[in-house]
């Protein structure tokens, strides 16, 4: 559970997944960003994290991955469960692509020694590859995207038919121009051009009627027409059937190669899905290369040992201005689990209230986070967090009416799976009545043994923190 519901937002994890989907190379990975989840389950988050891990290594140390054609294919192939149907031309040449590159990713992993890339290796596991589907695809389209002329004898006969009756286009358009010239019909320096996709001889317009044959167009100023001769017309028009009978030819090999493909949809599907949750880990890896981020001890201990922590988009803002971030250590544990943080830093404090919520936060949707490796995360079923103006408008409340609502949803929700963060704690009244209710939550907080880390400018809270078992002053 997480509290408030713009939690996303208020600690800038939005602005993250903005950073994680720029690293994408398809919308496959994209959409795996979106549906980024908050897990408080110690095996998914270690998984998560080992994933991310072992592709920093292949990214720093490996051979080079193959990182091109992550094309998405699952709409099409949605499409084309439909008996009848058929795949589009691009789309093939998509597939045959994308389905290469899925090849190479799955030999790549084969290729390496056994105990590497373990939990990347388990992805491969989830599908079987679609062999057949690419030697099907080669067989029919080439490396430029043409339906090959071999990919059926019908086809062969069609394309070399076009071809000679090019031949006899083009001898008998050369014959013509050629006549024209040496009796001067054509204008000086004119060569023979293509009109609606035939070639045409240019001609004086005064000597149109000269040669027989289809006028097509006229130049800017009228001077010149352009004429196909009637020698080389009626070859044209058997060139246009011949072009209608390659285009249903084409149909007919895609639509007999889309009846070999359907019984294969849904284990395709499962290969994009694969190659988008490739896209999506290979975008984890390079922020955390980019954010200097390390994957941390994470045990299901009651400890949040934080060392060396920077926040990540703090430290990209300070890294173009080559400034230094100052890190940050923290410790909580089962004897000291709310931290106070007083002091007239506003600034400082809140920074390290974000800082805190952010990593925790990224930590447990599976992201390295930007602190020591040697840092040890406990995970937390619920993150509440009061940081900034959240008055609503809608209901005119005011600023502090806001943080009475938040802290009684903390004191309704809170346990001793919570990490509670809150940001100067009890203002927006009166200092003398502010800081009894503070001080009065701050102990109903304490007893329901939760974790927390709160900034404060009230020295009684300071107090309370060295008489209160479990609280201390930071």
């Amino acid at each position: 559970m997480i509290y408030p519901q713009n939690f996303e937002q208020k600690i800038g994890f939005d602005q993250i997944k903005e950073l994680l989907k720029s690293y994408c190379i398809s919308d496959m990975g994209i959409q795996f960003v979106e549906k980024i989840r908050f897990t408080s389950r110690y095996d998914v988050v270690n998984r998560l994290l080992d994933q991310t891990s072992e592709f920093m290594e292949i990214l720093s140390v490996g051979k080079p991955f193959p990182g091109q054609d992550y094309f998405d294919l699952r709409e099409e192939l949605s499409r084309i469960k439909t008996p009848g149907s058929y795949i589009a031309p691009e789309a093939l040449f998509d597939l045959k692509s994308s389905l290469r590159i899925i090849q190479e990713i799955l030999s790549y992993f084969h290729h390496t020694e056994p105990e590497k890339y373990t939990e990347l290796k388990k992805i491969t596991e989830q599908f079987e590859f679609p062999g057949n589907i690419l030697v099907e695809a080669e067989k029919i389209m080439d490396d430029k995207g043409r339906i090959k002329d071999n990919a059926s004898s019908r086809l062969s006969e069609i394309r070399a038919s076009i071809k000679q009756k090019l031949r006899q286009v083009n001898r008998e358009t050369k014959k013509a121009f050629d006549h024209a010239q040496k009796a001067g019909l054509i204008p000086e320096n004119a060569e023979i051009t293509i009109r609606n996709g035939r070639q045409v001889i240019p001609l004086k317009a005064s000597e149109k009627r000269s040669i027989g044959g289809f006028i097509h167009d006229e130049s800017a100023t009228g001077q010149t027409v352009f004429v196909e001769p009637s020698a080389s017309f009626e070859a044209n028009n058997q060139i246009r059937e011949l072009e209608n009978d390659e285009k249903r030819e084409i149909i007919k090999i895609l639509t007999l190669f889309s009846d070999k493909l359907r019984p294969h949809i849904d284990n395709l599907t499962n290969a994009y899905r694969f190659l988008g949750m490739i896209d999506f880990i290979r975008a984890k890896a390079l922020l955390a290369m980019r954010i200097n981020a390390q994957c941390p001890v994470v045990a299901d201990e009651p400890v949040l040992t934080i060392i060396q922590a920077v926040h990540p988009l703090l430290y990209l803002a300070h890294q173009v201005q080559n400034k230094e971030v100052v890190p940050l250590d923290l410790s909580l544990d089962a004897r000291n689990r709310i931290l106070i943080i007083s002091g007239p830093n506003a600034g400082g404090k809140s920074v390290c209230l974000k800082t805190i919520g952010l990593l925790q936060y990224m930590l447990q949707c599976g992201l390295p986070v930007p602190a020591s490796p040697n840092s040890e995360f406990r995970l937390f079923a619920r993150l509440f967090i009061d940081i900034g103006d959240e008055q609503s408008l809608e209901n005119d409340l005011s600023t502090y009416s806001s943080h009475l609502l938040n802290m009684k949803f903390f004191l309704q929700h809170a346990n001793r799976d919570t990490l509670l963060l809150i940001d100067e704690f009890g203002t927006g009244t009166e200092p003398q009545l502010g800081a009894s209710i503070a001080e009065a939550t701050l102990e109903q907080i304490n007893r329901k043994q939760a974790y927390g880390i709160i900034t404060t400018h009230y020295s009684n809270l300071k107090l309370a923190a060295e008489k209160l078992e479990g609280i201390q002053n930071g």
